[in-house]
């Protein structure tokens, strides 16, 4: 999942950047309220984190473009305004959920992991394929009784083609589930981690559509 980060304090930023990319997302970060417009204008993200003391603004007001333009994306409010009329007012503005300075890391990322589910109408944190289970928060599966481990990316290729296993999800749309703004995207990445894949699970899980994409096997 892609997640765009919207905190002007730099420590802060680059924290939540490298402790969410380990809690299995793809983060990009911005410091303002004029470069999260721009960024929330360019697409691609599955979710936001946002701040709302920016130096330009508030991040209530990015909250509102977003929602006056009809996005359902899904937004955590993070912010040290945590008395109850700010809660009050950050959720009725359209935020999907609010959490206060300082937090727990490990219980945004969870936080995370509901509003995406719930934006995709899933309100397990497990995801089932051809025998496959896939434990979203553990980034783990289990086929046939055994367990199964994937690295980061192997995850991420995983989790796309299972939340939409009727979609043929081509090269580009998995490689920007995979890179940030600030990664250089390998040639060859995909391919590997789709390879990868197919060891754990069997040579059959992925079917590759030529010159199209890949997609489950079995997808209607």
């Amino acid at each position: 999942m892609r997640l765009l980060i919207v905190e002007d304090d730099e420590m802060l930023r680059d924290g939540l950047s490298v402790g969410l990319r380990l809690a299995g997302f793809t983060t990009d970060a911005v410091a303002t309220c004029a470069d999260a417009d721009a960024a929330l204008e360019s697409g691609g993200f599955d979710g936001m984190v946002l701040d709302l003391m920016l130096p330009d603004g508030s991040g209530l007001d990015v909250l509102g473009r977003l929602r006056a333009r009809g996005s359902r994306l899904p937004v955590l409010l993070l912010t040290a305004r945590d008395r109850s009329p700010d809660r009050v007012t950050g959720l009725d503005a359209g935020a999907d959920d609010y959490l206060g300075k300082p937090f727990d890391l490990p219980e945004l990322a969870a936080r995370l992991r509901a509003i995406l589910r719930r934006g995709e109408g899933r309100a397990a944190g497990l995801m089932e394929w051809n025998g496959l289970s896939l434990d979203l928060s553990r980034m783990e599966g289990r086929i046939a009784g055994r367990e199964l481990r994937f690295s980061r990316r192997e995850f991420t290729i995983l989790q796309a083609l299972m939340e939409r296993p009727g979609t043929i999800l081509g090269k580009p749309a998995l490689e920007e589930r995979l890179y940030g703004w600030q990664e250089d995207v390998e040639s060859n990445t995909v391919e590997v981690h789709v390879h990868n894949l197919r060891a754990k699970l069997g040579a059959s899980f992925i079917e590759t559509v030529r010159g199209v994409g890949y997609r489950l096997a079995g997808a209607p």
